[in-house]
């Protein structure tokens, strides 16, 4: 970005006035908890040290702050042996959907956009009628609590409707995006046994129609299901599976009262899915109840949602931020979305919908805000923007050119929160606060309740340098639990073997004397190109079918303020690495996981580092193409091939 720099790390560049903190949720949160905390309502540090050493008293009174429609029970909060073993609300009952569907007037729920100019609105009333048909119609399906509902869809309203009457039933979401191929799909939802898929048989994409029906096949093949649901014509490369209309199938039933299942706080509502960096992807369980007060903590109290406001957030309904977005209707909220390419087709086509719908809440990616900076937008120049005062990021780190290019051509009294999490807890760790200042370069704050630090290699807190980022402590959208993982060993791996007792989340996070974040990367084998994290197993299993390749290791770069995928492939003897096989090598990633997985860059070399156990070694050459010390060598059976990836001249431009 010409003309910004890195200097001025943590230099205050925003904060709202008096009239503005006092008039945020928060502030009324912290000034109804005085009694318990003592603390000024300005001091936010105060407030969340009393949510982390007062769980009970912190979450007894979140739960009525936010207003949660249910039973809370007697106790709202019982410590355990582990953070594994705590319980939020023992006695609670409730439905997510339930408490996403308290507003039944005419206001506008729904304002659904797609990148070919297609724009559909849903007020309260209508989204509460078609829930009510689709959860009717699941119920003569045969869908009862606790079976899965799979899903390959665009970010419509369908979509959000079909969600919630699965939770209404008490039944599992689990989707993917149409843009996942057949093997990235299959790969995930073949795991869960759901009893019926809804699915888009195709969608748009800047200008193209792109056919669905493979990797809905591939799902199909790989489950039992009782019923295909089709979000569009049932095509003739699909007749024989026996799909049927979105709008026959709902046709013959009339809308009623939703007879909500209020279920106990660990009832599971979605399963979400890791990155697969080994195997397939982990089928991450969570629970209604969690996501539910988690998501309104972080949109009531830290972004300060409020009734009325639309909400907008770039995303697909394969990331958890969709899941998040939804979240927003039990606030009140209208949720605005949009499906396909954000510059299509032209550069400002998200920006135009702020004015053009009122956006209050635009959140995107830090590769997003970039990519406008590179263009050369300058929208307030271009743009009202009467209404935004709150930009979210999330995906990837908002690096600190960033922070000068939105206060300097978006809008100067705007509130830029710069948020992170995961799909691990599908909500954020770390994030805005409307009482604070934002900070070049840093991430505010720790959100309410969560204890978070930042360890060396031997697990000793550290501070001003990048540390394991961790969190100490029991968090309400914990994962229920691993799909299949029956002892939980798989689990235990993924959080708390690195330090024992302390979910370990697999990023490099600086703390800051501000009490605000940086972050610097992953710290495990994660692929995180434009903020969107995908594991290398998925990779490699594509190009495992390439007959001219051997063997290929897959590894991130940290490059121009984002991280890039890097293939490496060992070739057989007598192949080449020629723009046809490079071709063949993207074409066979891109069909079979998805565009997300397509490298930037593809080398050839003549071996791969493994360890003594026979696995590759994927950090060990992350470390070496980024210039930094490999730790242990003597854990590599062949440490001389480390020096085939140093000071490579295709990963300098």
């Amino acid at each position: 970005m010409p003309g910004f720099n890195d200097a001025g790390i943590g230099e205050i560049v925003w904060e709202a006035d008096a009239s503005r903190k006092e008039g945020s949720a928060l502030w009324r949160f912290a000034e109804a908890t005085r009694h318990s905390h003592g603390a000024d309502p300005s001091d936010y540090a105060a407030l969340l040290d009393w949510s982390i050493r007062e769980p009970e008293a912190f979450h007894d009174a979140l739960w009525d702050f936010l207003g949660v429609v249910g039973d809370k029970g007697e106790t709202a909060f019982v410590a355990g042996e582990t953070i594994r073993d705590a319980k939020f609300y023992p006695g609670a009952r409730l439905n997510y959907a339930e408490n996403l569907l308290t507003r039944r007037d005419d206001g506008v729920a729904i304002i659904a956009h797609r990148d070919d100019g297609t724009r559909r609105e849903m007020s309260c009333r209508a989204l509460y009628d078609r829930v009510s048909q689709v959860e009717q119609a699941l119920r003569a399906e045969g869908v009862v609590e606790g079976d899965r509902v799979a899903a390959i869809v665009t970010h419509d309203i369908e979509a959000i409707v079909f969600y919630l009457a699965t939770s209404a039933i008490g039944a599992i979401w689990s989707s993917c995006s149409p843009d996942f191929g057949p093997a990235g799909a299959s790969d995930r939802l073949g795991q869960i046994d759901p009893k019926i898929l809804v699915a888009v048989p195709n969608y748009g994409y800047a200008g193209k129609s792109i056919d669905v029906s493979a990797t809905i096949r591939a799902v199909a093949e790989a489950t039992k299901l009782k019923k295909i649901v089709l979000l569009g014509a049932v095509s003739d490369g699909l007749a024989d599976l026996g799909g049927v209309a979105f709008e026959d199938w709902i046709a013959p039933i009339a809308p009623q009262e939703i007879a909500f299942n209020r279920m106990e706080f660990s009832a599971p509502l979605a399963i979400l899915y890791s990155s697969g960096t080994t195997g397939k992807p982990k089928c991450i369980v969570h629970s209604g109840a969690g996501l539910l007060i988690q998501h309104k903590k972080e949109q009531m109290l830290h972004c300060d949602i409020r009734e009325g406001e639309r909400l907008f957030y770039f995303t697909t309904c394969g990331w958890m931020m969709w899941n998040w977005q939804v979240s927003g209707l039990a606030l009140g909220a209208t949720l605005v979305t949009y499906d396909g390419n954000p510059f299509y087709p032209e550069p400002g086509r998200l920006i135009d919908l702020i004015d053009e719908d009122g956006i209050a809440i635009f959140g995107t990616s830090a590769k997003y805000i970039d990519a406008c900076a590179k263009a050369g937008l300058k929208p307030k120049d271009t743009h009202r923007l009467s209404q935004l005062r709150l930009i979210l990021s999330t995906g990837s780190p908002l690096i600190a050119p960033s922070f000068d290019y939105v206060y300097a051509d978006w809008k100067s009294d705007v509130h830029l929160a710069s948020i992170s999490g995961g799909t691990d807890i599908c909500a954020c760790f770390i994030g805005g606060n409307p009482l604070l200042p934002v900070r070049r370069g840093e991430l505010q704050c720790a959100m309410l309740g969560m204890d978070l630090d930042t360890l060396d290699d031997e697990g000793r807190p550290v501070s001003g340098v990048p540390g394991e980022f961790v969190c100490r402590n029991t968090h309400v959208s914990m994962p229920v639990s691993f799909w299949g993982d029956a002892d939980g060993s798989r689990y235990t791996e993924a959080y708390f073997a690195r330090f024992p007792g302390i979910w370990a989340h697999g990023d490099f996070v600086e703390k800051r004397p501000s009490g605000g974040f940086i972050i610097h990367g992953r710290s495990d084998t994660t692929l995180n190109p434009g903020g969107v994290r995908i594991g290398t197993a998925e990779i490699y299993r594509q190009v495992e079918t390439i007959a001219a390749v051997e063997e290929a290791i897959a590894v991130g770069q940290d490059f121009d303020g984002d991280q890039r995928v890097v293939l490496f492939v060992k070739l057989r003897d007598g192949q080449a690495l020629d723009a046809a096989l490079e071709k063949e090598i993207r074409t066979r990633i891109r069909s079979g996981a998805s565009p997300r997985h397509v490298p930037a860059r593809i080398i050839a070399v003549t071996a791969i580092p493994r360890t003594r156990s026979g696995k590759i070694s994927e950090i060990a050459v992350r470390d070496v193409i980024h210039g930094r010390a490999v730790k242990n060598t003597t854990a590599l059976a062949n440490p001389d091939a480390l020096e085939l990836y140093r000071d490579i001249e295709a990963l300098r431009e």
